[in-house]
């Protein structure tokens, strides 16, 4: 059993043990799932109906529902499905809102696990270092 706040030091570990449960799952071929991974971490307590909560919030767009036995990618390589999965499992097992979730050190707990990664917000980051190439171009021309 874990125990889930929402905190920084939290997250960064639940980000490093949802990596370690891949490592395992995959060494014993078990699918890598958001319903073995609940009831990996928190036993007989993750019904189906806490696995059923946790996939509704997880969906990312409305148009693409998130299920129990859908596999989830390798948290350091594709974060954003993990990244909604702990979100959606920290605000169902302290019963909150999604969006009372601490995004932001979510982002900086993945950063902290994962340092040499793919970044979370990658298109983010990109569309900031181009606004200020940008800029700096415009500044250089002459008048």
């Amino acid at each position: 059993m874990i125990k889930l706040e929402n905190n920084e030091t939290c997250f960064v570990q639940l980000w490093l043990r949802l990596e370690r449960t891949r490592q395992m799952f995959g060494m014993q071929y078990k699918r890598f799932c958001i319903r073995r991974v609940m009831q990996s971490w928190l036993g007989s307590e993750a019904t189906d109906e806490m696995v059923w909560n946790v996939c509704q919030l997880a969906t990312g767009h409305e148009y693409e529902p998130v299920f129990g036995l859908d596999i989830l990618p390798a948290p350091s390589l594709h974060p954003r499905r993990s990244r909604e999965f702990l979100r959606a499992l920290v605000a169902v097992k302290l019963g909150i809102g999604i969006r009372k979730v601490n995004l932001k050190a979510l982002d900086r707990a993945y950063s902290i696990a994962f340092p040499n990664s793919t970044p979370i917000n990658v298109s983010k980051k990109r569309s900031a270092k181009r606004r200020g190439l940008e800029n700096e171009e415009d500044e250089e021309e002459p008048p």
